[in-house]
Order: structure tokens, then C-alpha cells, then sequence
């Protein structure tokens, strides 16, 4: 896949949005129990591919900068970003069956990457930090960004983007 200058360019706005949409929501952001909304731009990978992969990364990758719990955080949560929105493109976007299965797929990363090192990072046992990321992933990538994801189908946005390689 060649990496054009639209991708460059939209990578730059998916990281941004990300960002300023963690930060922004600094109360909610953060902790054991978190609701990022900003996730819900993670299904989007689905239409748009690697950009939104990598702008969630770096998007994540500052947020968590300025949430203060460290480089493991930092990283931790960039890495679970770019390995679910990946395996959500891998998925595919021919069915609403996929598209959906592909939110459970990023849901399912996000939890078990970023629960296991909260649950150190923050000393609570890991059953509550798997509990409190999966609640937060469910409604931002399985309610809100599965949502976004339909919108762009029913628009035709998604279909345009798609045809156009």
C-alpha cells in the first residue's frame, strides 16, 4: 500500500482528534474506569485504514503523555490503538455482521492491553481494571464508533472513500 499525501493528511486529523478529545475529557479519560470517547474514531479504521491506525497511535500516544502514567501508558496505549484498528481493517467492511465483529475485535484489544498494565500501573486487581476498560470500550467503540461507522455507510461517505482506494 503506498502511503499518499490524503493519508498523511488524514492520519494528522485522526491524531488530533484523538488527542484533543482525550484531553478535553481529561475526567472521563483517565483511571480504572474510563470512558474515552474518542475511541469511538477506532471503527473508522475499517473505512479508512492505516491513517486512523496511526492517528489513533499518535493521538493515544499524547494524550497519554499528558495523563501522567508514564512511558508504559504512553506506549501501552498507542500499541493496543494501532493492533485494533489493524485487525479491524483486516476484518473488512462488506457486512454490518463485519463491521461489527470488528468493533468486538478493537474492544477485545483495548481491554486486554490496556487493562493488564492499568491493573500494575495503578495497583487495583486485574479483574477490576479488565472490568472498568471493557465498560468504557463497549460504549465509546461498540455503541458510539459502531455508530459513526453505520452513519458513514448510510451517507454513502463510506462507500465514495472505499471505491476510491
Amino acid at each position: 500500500m503506498k502511503f499518499k499525501s490524503e493519508d498523511v493528511a488524514l492520519t494528522a486529523v485522526f491524531a488530533a482528534f484523538y488527542a484533543a478529545g482525550v484531553v478535553f475529557l481529561t475526567p472521563i479519560s483517565f483511571e480504572v474506569f474510563q470512558l474515552r470517547v474518542a475511541d469511538a474514531l477506532l471503527p473508522l479504521a475499517v473505512v479508512f485504514g492505516l491513517p486512523v491506525a496511526l492517528g489513533t497511535s499518535f493521538g493515544c500516544f499524547i494524550a497519554n503523555f499528558y495523563g501522567g502514567l508514564g512511558l508504559v501508558d504512553v506506549v501501552g496505549g498507542a500499541f493496543a490503538n494501532f493492533v485494533a484498528c489493524v485487525l479491524a481493517w483486516r476484518i473488512g467492511e462488506k457486512t454490518v455482521l463485519r463491521r461489527f465483529t470488528s468493533c468486538l475485535a478493537e474492544t477485545a484489544v483495548v481491554t486486554l492491553v490496556v487493562g493488564s498494565y492499568l491493573s500494575v500501573l495503578l495497583n487495583v486487581p486485574i479483574e477490576i481494571s479488565l472490568l472498568g476498560i471493557f465498560l468504557g470500550s463497549i460504549v465509546a467503540i461498540n455503541i458510539l464508533g459502531f455508530g459513526l461507522l453505520e452513519a458513514l455507510y448510510r451517507s454513502g461517505v463510506a462507500k465514495r472513500f472505499v471505491e476510491r482506494g
